[in-house]
């Protein structure tokens, strides 16, 4: 696809009702609790994620560990607020986000860390036979690239209010 056609639908997306009234409305449902939501969503993702991700790695080893599969309804709950409003975002702002190469830095983060929830969920804490008394090093592993893609991903987003077309900072 031609650079300028891409840049054509970029703009009538970011023209579309939505991406207007996100962008223009004075209304407090716009932009403000967009992106509230949006905080809020990423809080609940990463800080539930980082309780858990902690707590195999051996921190407050006086909690028990099985018991933290209750909280993965959490980080869901988290990703789906953070993804809907983060869609949201985008299509007001998608001329600039959608060029800007730490928006796809952000977006290769977001989905490690999205494998790794899925993989503790499904192969330690779905096992009904894991010994969560003796985590084994390669759940240490991701349970510690987990915090560092989470870091990573949230770091990545912050940045891209001061790198790159946004800014005025062009690679």
């Amino acid at each position: 696809m031609e650079q300028s056609a891409i840049l054509d639908f970029l703009f009538w997306l970011e023209l579309t009702s939505v991406g207007t009234f996100v962008r223009e409305s004075p209304s407090l449902l716009a932009y403000p609790s967009t992106l509230f939501m949006h905080t809020m969503g990423l809080g609940l993702l990463v800080g539930v994620n980082a309780i858990v991700d902690l707590r195999l790695l051996g921190v407050a080893s006086s909690i028990p560990v099985r018991p933290l599969r209750g909280l993965f309804k959490f980080m869901w709950l988290g990703f789906w607020f953070a993804a809907v409003s983060g869609l949201l975002l985008l299509v007001a702002d998608a001329s600039t986000k959608l060029i800007n190469p730490v928006f796809y830095i952000k977006l290769s983060l977001i989905g490690g860390g999205v494998a790794i929830v899925m993989l503790l969920d499904r192969k330690v804490f779905r096992k009904d036979d894991f010994d969560f008394d003796h985590i084994p090093s390669r759940v240490k592993w991701m349970a510690g690239i987990s915090l560092i893609l989470w870091v990573g991903a949230t770091t990545a987003g912050r940045l891209m209010a001061y790198v790159g077309p946004v800014s005025g900072l062009y690679f």
